[in-house]
Order: structure tokens, then sequence, then C-alpha cells
């Protein structure tokens, strides 16, 4: 992840009270032309990172499913309406997160069996990171998934048997130490972890004077809210860790904007979870289509539409630092934007009783 910044040549001034960014875009980055945005929106919690807006684009379907002119229009537009965050991984378009332990992904390294969160890996991922952005530094890296065996993407319990020796927490700290020591890093955070996990990076910070953790991307939506408000909402609180939520599929893969509920319309079939088999299986495999449909009629009850629904709850806990938002057309990214300023906010008491109602019929129903 990184604030509006790509070219070698880009000139910044920040601090921790507003900042001017102005970015000139070599013809290696993903925009190729000259941007200029301000913004002074803080994280709703106090946070060491200076400022975010409200949401963050994630550009995960870019390459795939449109054109470069349509990515590179849809960027251009986002910088215009204030976003000022890509989201961005190895295994996605760029570097901007190291990827956790994996025997599949092995082609993201030069030589290796299997990737690894240990220093040799971090130092690879980052300095490939800089090149592909032709930028000098990162302003958040984060931890993709953790080294160690957990549940992940739909699997809810933690299975016993699955756990491994993993790289220590002290020299997965060591190896951003040295990177934030050398200019290339200014803030580290994790992603699709646990309380364990964060508490063991706070930990271990705390012990050995090494940087600490900002942040904790997670899923997190009207379908998914569970493994992060039972325990990590208290781990995380300003208070105790003081870790910002980064909420990503605020839409549940788009889930949430109803499309998938009429399994014939074109949408539909043009859509991920259709062109890719088996992908986010646990929003078509489990009891989400149903609360779906349920969050729709709610939607439309408030006279809201699912997408003001969905991006406003996810907008207003009191814990999110800030929501991640992902498109692949014009007209979504509008749509998804729209929803942060035309919703209510926050949203009137009487939704959210109405949520909580079919929360309490559907608890995380994407579980597979």
């Amino acid at each position: 992840m990184f604030a509006a910044k790509f070219g070698p040549r880009h000139k910044r001034s920040c601090s921790i009270e507003s900042w001017e960014i102005r970015t000139s875009l070599s013809a290696r980055s993903p925009l190729g032309q000259y941007v200029y945005m301000t913004g002074s929106h803080h994280l709703l919690w106090p946070h060491v990172i200076s400022e975010f807006l409200d949401h963050i684009l994630l550009q995960m379907t870019f390459g795939e499913q449109n054109t470069e002119k349509e990515a590179h229009d849809m960027l251009s537009y986002s910088f215009d309406q204030g976003i000022n965050i890509l989201d961005t991984a190895e295994i996605v378009i760029l570097a901007t997160k190291v990827a956790g332990y994996s025997e599949r992904s092995t082609f993201l390294r030069d030589d290796a069996k299997v990737v690894r969160v240990d220093a040799a890996n971090i130092k690879e991922s980052v300095e490939k990171s800089l090149k592909r952005l032709s930028t000098d530094y990162i302003d958040l890296l984060q931890i993709h998934w953790p080294d160690r065996y957990v549940a992940l993407f739909g699997e809810f319990s933690y299975n016993p048997t699955k756990w491994r020796p993993s790289v220590p927490f002290e020299d997965q700290l060591k190896a951003f130490q040295e990177l934030i020591d050398e200019g290339k890093v200014r803030y580290i955070g994790v992603s699709n972890e646990t309380s364990y996990g964060v508490m063991e990076f706070v930990h271990a910070a705390k012990v050995n004077g090494l940087p600490k953790i900002v942040s904790i991307q997670n899923s997190y939506s009207l379908l998914v809210r569970c493994r992060f408000e039972v325990d990590l909402v208290e781990v995380c609180h300003p208070n105790n860790c003081n870790i910002g939520l980064l909420a990503y599929s605020p839409l549940a893969g788009g889930v949430l904007t109803g499309k998938y509920l009429d399994a014939n319309s074109d949408i539909t079939k043009r859509s991920r979870l259709n062109l890719f088999p088996g992908y986010m299986e646990r929003y078509n495999g489990s009891l989400a289509k149903e609360a779906t449909n349920e969050y729709v009629k709610l939607a439309k009850k408030h006279g809201l539409t699912p997408v003001q629904l969905a991006l406003g709850f996810v907008r207003d806990r009191p814990f999110t630092a800030s929501t991640i938002i992902g498109a692949t057309t014009m007209d979504q990214l509008k749509e998804n934007i729209d929803a942060f300023t035309s919703a209510p906010r926050p949203l009137p008491q009487e939704v959210l009783d109405d949520i909580e109602d079919l929360f309490k019929r559907y608890k995380d129903p994407a579980i597979l």
C-alpha cells in the first residue's frame, strides 16, 4: 500500500496534521500521467500513520477483467475524487505487501521452494516492489498473510494438526527494521491476521525496541463480522494495541451488491465468481446468498442501495480506520465512491437495528 507516489522524481511534503502530494509518474507506473492531490482525513482511531481517506482503492481485477485504458481512467478518477491510497500486492498487480507462507507462489521469488516471511524473502519482495513501482520508498508495507498456519479464506476453525514451525515474530520485525533504517519502508502492518499474531508482533516490538505494526487489513463486511468483532476489536482498541483496521472486501467480493442473486443476468455471468470457478467459494457455497437477499431487501426498505448499506455499515464502525473498495468498471467505481458521500452518516439507528436483527439470523454466513 502506498499513498499516491510513484516516480523517482516525485516531490512530497508530509506532516501528521496535513499533507500535500505531488506525483510525477514514470512510464513504468500504472497511471502514466501527472496527478496532484491533497487530503486531510484522519484515522478514526489515533494512529502513527499520518492520514488516510475513508476509502482505499484496490485494483485486484485490473488486467483480467478490464483493459489498460479502463484501468488508467479509473485510477485517474479515483485520484480526482480524493482517494490517495492504492492497495496492491505481490500476487495482484504491484507489490506493497509481502506474501506469507506459500508452497504455490514460488514464482514470486528468484530461487525459492517455499515463500516465507524471513529476512531474505522480505528484502527481495521490497526490492522488486520498489523497482516495479518506480519509487524509492513504500509508505505502508504489510504481511499479506502470516508465515505460520492460520485459518484463512472461509476456513473458520483453527486446525491444531496444521501447526508448523514459523519464522519468529522478532526476526520478521528485525527484517522490517533494516528496511525502515534504509529509508525503503515507512510503516508496517499485517493482513489476514489473528489476535494472537497481533499481540505477538506488538509484544516483540515493545520488548526488543523494534518497529510496531500500525495496521491490520482483514476482511470485514455484513457477511464477515465475527472474526474481527469477537476479540480483535479489543486487541486493536486504541487503549490496548492501537491498531487500525483497513477493512477489505466490504462488499464481500461484490456479492453484497446483489448482482449474483440473478444467476442468469449478463452482469452475473461476467463477474469474477463465475469467470473463475472456485474463486471465493465461501460466498457461493454457503448461506451468503440467502443473507445477501435479506440485506438487499433491508436496504430497499430504508431507501438505500445495497452498496450504500454495505459500505456505510463498514464505514461507520468505530474501529474502521479505512475501507478498501475495488471495482472493475468506471460505473462500479463511481457507485462505490458515491456511497460514502450519499449514504447518511452515520446510518440511522433504525437501519442499524435491522442490521443487527439480520445478524442474529445470519452470523457470518460465508463460513464454509
